[in-house]
């Protein structure tokens, strides 16, 4: 009788786990499975659950979360501050290490303020943007009945998708003050690429806050938009001491007066979802800003008029 080597043993069984994450990855990347699976689910009640479950403190539990997750996606903690957690919700949140990423110091240019997918972007044609292709929406709409978006109008515009497996907090885009915070209760639907291009005016249906700042030296408007979706249980925003979630029962117009400098963190999504940009008219998209294109926070977005 022969005996296989150790080593050919856990060659061939790395093989075949290989192989059952690509069989994976290959299904939930079919169109019609992934809509089903991520959109045609009870999502509210399943966001409300991910927030419970990413809570529990337990090692255990917690490492087998993160080994599932990594057969989806392409999760890498190499620049994470803290390389054990006690919760999914840890890693989720995750700040990362010192010097992570570089801050462009370019005081002619508002930074990405998170590691993103670049969506749609390009200018805002009289009140209107594309979540995708043949798919307008209003930004009137999407801020919400309360304000006003005449600054914004024929301005510019870049949405910007975190993943699952990103960096999920988000930075000041420029030396800035946010003034206001709307906060719009919602749906959940997953905000991915397939979604995008078949449920109509999405993230105007999504849970939402419309952050609304002006810029320290020249006094220029911006608006962040966070979009949250399925699995995403809260938006943290350090400058209000309320968390931002599906039960949230407070104010939903929350005057501030916080002031950022360039980099400085914001908040966090408890899960990948998606940033909305919005400058005044003049602005014109970075060096590379493209759909599609990956960007990192603190690297270049858009520039400000001459």
């Amino acid at each position: 009788m022969l005996v296989k080597p150790a080593a050919e043993i856990d060659a061939t069984q790395a093989d075949s786990n290989a192989g059952r994450a690509s069989l994976l990855r290959r299904l939930v990347l079919n169109e019609d499975l992934n809509f089903l699976l991520t959109n045609r689910v009870p999502r509210i009640a399943l966001t409300r659950l991910m927030g419970w479950f990413s809570r529990i403190r337990n090692p255990l539990i917690c490492r087998l979360s993160i080994a599932v997750w990594r057969l989806f996606t392409d999760l890498d903690l190499r620049d994470a501050r803290q390389q054990r957690f006690a919760s999914l919700h840890e890693c989720f949140t995750r700040e990362l290490v010192p010097g992570a990423r570089t801050i462009d110091p370019d005081r002619g240019v508002l930074i990405s303020p998170c590691d993103a997918i670049v969506g749609a972007c390009g200018e805002v044609s009289d009140g209107q943007v594309f979540q995708a292709k043949g798919f307008p929406y209003s930004i009137a709409e999407l801020f919400g009945p309360t304000q006003d978006t005449t600054a914004f109008r024929d301005g510019t515009y870049v949405t910007l998708r975190l993943t699952s497996s990103m960096y999920h907090r988000f930075h000041a885009p420029h030396d800035c003050n946010i003034e206001h915070v709307t906060y719009l209760s919602g749906d959940t639907w997953n905000v991915n690429p397939i979604a995008l291009a078949r449920v109509e005016r999405l993230f105007c249906r999504n849970e939402r806050a419309v952050l609304r700042a002006r810029l320290a030296e020249s006094g220029h408007p911006i608006a962040i938009v966070p979009v949250a979706a399925i699995l995403v249980a809260s938006i943290r925003l350090h400058f209000l001491n309320v968390l931002l979630h599906l039960r949230y029962r407070g104010a939903n117009e929350i005057p501030c007066d916080a002031s950022f400098a360039k980099g400085d963190e914001i908040g966090w999504f408890q899960h990948g979802s998606t940033l909305i940009v919005f400058a005044p008219r003049g602005f014109a998209l970075g060096d590379g800003i493209d759909i599609g294109s990956r960007i990192t926070m603190g690297q270049a977005l858009l520039r400000l008029p001459a």
